[in-house]
């Protein structure tokens, strides 16, 4: 199975210098940036302002001078790609080798002399040998692999997706680039089946589910941070209150700490180091603050305020912490990526000896939290990053004890090399949801090292002081995200317990209202999250009108329900379950609500 990866990821690659190549055939004056693999397929980045220059200046000689200025534009559209794509074709069917050839920098400064990106590269690379790869007359800059020749690629398996921005080697001090991407697969069925499901994606965008549904907003004074509407806050809150129904049950404490610390404090923890670039900075009476990017060192500061002792451990914080986060505006993406982060945040201190039992015990929470949704997981243990703090030996203790948490749960796990936090191993989940995508959403961290640099301690059963070991845990991790996925995931249609109105009540006439307001006020004695469509429209536009809002029930009442005090119900997904009398209906509802079905 590896190797099948790794063979596809070699044409992905080698289809990306193909594109280089039909690109250069099309607009010789393009200047080329770099051209990997990715996850589905490829993409590479272009420098098109000489063509699109050279181009207008070719046709404003033709024109007249009094004739309206071409328009500024310094990259392809979507329009070429099918132009791109058809001259791929015709390279392919040449059977053209990919041959390497090792040149000194000097001569690969001569022969890439009108690429300066491709020189900018060179010159990083010093006097080593530089690999490059040529098929046909195309020569490209590469370390490589490839495969043999184009005869290897199935010409029906790729395709070309979309074109984006993006700043040479992803720093916005540097010129903004035309990047191309392309989807490549084995066969002809994956690439359809897969087209197919980034149609089903479209349709479950999230950020459209969002204003449709009337959930959440954003808004250009405030970016990447989300304006909770009241339908969406809804969802929000029933996912706060089950977490903290299950960190009640788990003897944790709560607590809610201050956004804005002294600077030296993250200098301290460590994550200025790692996250200065990422970080909000303000200033108090002259000295720096900063936005926290991570919970764990104010809760470090709570944590210190008196002394501890052994028979309180483990001592379990939780704290839905919001965190912020400077991204770059190109990587907000609506829930997914934002700038102000809600996590479902815990620390829990403990001694050396309680390490395996106390990560059993969150993975057994973890399991509670992810129980009511139908989503699958899997587990990776993931371990010492080239960045980390403090020595091989305690890094070693702490992956074995991970091991061993994960081992006692019988939860099979895959393996992250180096993948780590800075401070700590970790255990990471990752979900799939209902069309196959997998998402980065929980993660306990084990930590050896900040209760260290902030001397953190407790009294053992000697009176002697001694070094706690911590735990950082975020299960649902960012809930913003985990929302975001959600909606995806049921392509609007949540759960009972989570939807924002859970039933609807429609009155086929003016004269079934009032019963209506009367079903209505029930339902609400109840708890039920409800509401009445008192407008003057057919029964049939209201009952589509409400399956658009993806309400779980639909209550319609007319004659035959006033006079049998019941209601006819309407089930989302279901259609129509009949006549039920309205303590029944009520009755069914808060099971469901109860029980997180």
């Amino acid at each position: 199975m590896k190797k099948n990866i790794k063979n596809i990821e070699i044409v992905r690659h080698s289809i990306s210098h193909i594109m280089a190549m039909a690109v250069k055939k099309l607009y010789p004056e393009v200047k080329f940036g770099i051209g990997p693999a990715i996850e589905n397929g490829f993409y590479y980045d272009f420098d098109f302002s000489n063509v699109i220059l050279n181009q207008q200046a070719k046709d404003l000689a033709k024109r007249d001078s009094s004739s309206p200025s071409a328009p500024q534009n310094d990259r392809i559209s979507p329009d070429d790609l099918p132009k791109i794509e058809k001259e791929m074709q015709a390279i392919i069917k040449q059977n053209l080798d990919f041959i390497k050839k090792e040149i000194s920098q000097t001569e690969a400064k001569k022969l890439f002399a009108d690429q300066p990106y491709k020189i900018e590269l060179i010159e990083e690379l010093g006097e080593q040998k530089i690999s490059t790869y040529q098929s046909g007359d195309f020569t490209d800059l590469c370390a490589g692999p490839h495969i043999e020749s184009t005869k290897k690629i199935n010409t029906k398996a790729f395709k070309l997706s979309k074109i984006a921005g993006a700043y040479w080697r992803g720093d916005e001090k540097n010129k903004m680039l035309t990047r191309v991407y392309g989807l490549a697969f084995a066969t002809e069925k994956e690439l359809a089946d897969y087209l197919k499901m980034l149609e089903e994606a479209e349709k479950r965008d999230h950020r459209k589910l969002g204003a449709n549904l009337d959930l959440f907003s954003f808004h250009s004074e405030s970016p990447g941070m989300p304006f909770w509407h009241n339908n969406g806050l809804i969802i929000f809150n029933n996912l706060v209150e089950h977490w903290r129904e299950i960190q009640k049950e788990h003897n944790y404490m709560e607590v809610k700490l201050p956004p804005v610390l002294n600077v030296s404090l993250w200098k301290q923890s460590g994550h200025y180091d790692h996250y200065k670039n990422d970080m909000f900075f303000t200033e108090n009476d002259g000295v720096e603050m900063a936005l926290r990017p991570m919970d764990c060192p104010g809760t470090i500061l709570f944590y210190k305020e008196r002394p501890h002792s052994y028979s309180e451990l483990p001592i379990r914080i939780g704290e839905l912490g919001t965190v912020y986060r400077n991204e770059k505006s190109g990587e907000l993406h609506g829930l997914m990526r934002v700038q102000q982060i809600t996590q479902d945040d815990a620390h829990i201190v403990i001694a050396e000896n309680m390490i395996e039992k106390e990560v059993v015990e969150v993975l057994g929470i973890l399991e509670k939290i992810y129980k009511p949704f139908s989503l699958k997981r899997e587990f990776f243990l993931s371990t010492r990053p080239d960045d980390a703090m403090g020595d091989i030996e305690t890094w070693r203790k702490a992956e074995t004890a991970l091991k061993n948490a994960l081992d006692k749960s019988k939860i099979k796990y895959g393996l992250k090399e180096k993948d780590g936090a800075f401070y700590g191993p970790k255990i990471d989940v990752q979900m799939y949801d209902s069309l196959g995508r997998t998402w980065q959403s929980g993660t306990i961290q084990l930590d050896f090292f900040m209760p260290k640099n902030f001397g953190m301690e407790y009294i053992d059963k000697e009176g002697k002081k001694q070094r706690p070991v911590m735990i950082h845990r975020a299960l649902m991790g960012s809930l913003e995200r985990f929302i975001g996925i959600l909606l995806e995931h049921y392509a609007g249609a949540l759960p009972v317990w989570l939807s924002p109105i859970q039933t609807i009540i429609l009155p086929i006439g003016q004269n079934h209202q009032e019963y209506g307001q009367e079903i209505l006020g029930l339902l609400k004695q109840n708890n039920i999250r409800a509401t009445l469509n008192l407008d003057n429209e057919t029964i049939g536009k209201k009952i589509r009108e409400a399956e658009m809002q993806k309400i779980p029930y639909l209550l319609v009442v007319g004659d035959k329900e006033v006079k049998a005090k019941s209601v006819a119900v309407r089930q989302r997904g279901a259609g129509d379950k009949g006549a039920m009398a309205i303590d029944k209906f009520i009755a069914k509802i808060r099971e469901e609500v109860v029980n997180k079905k």
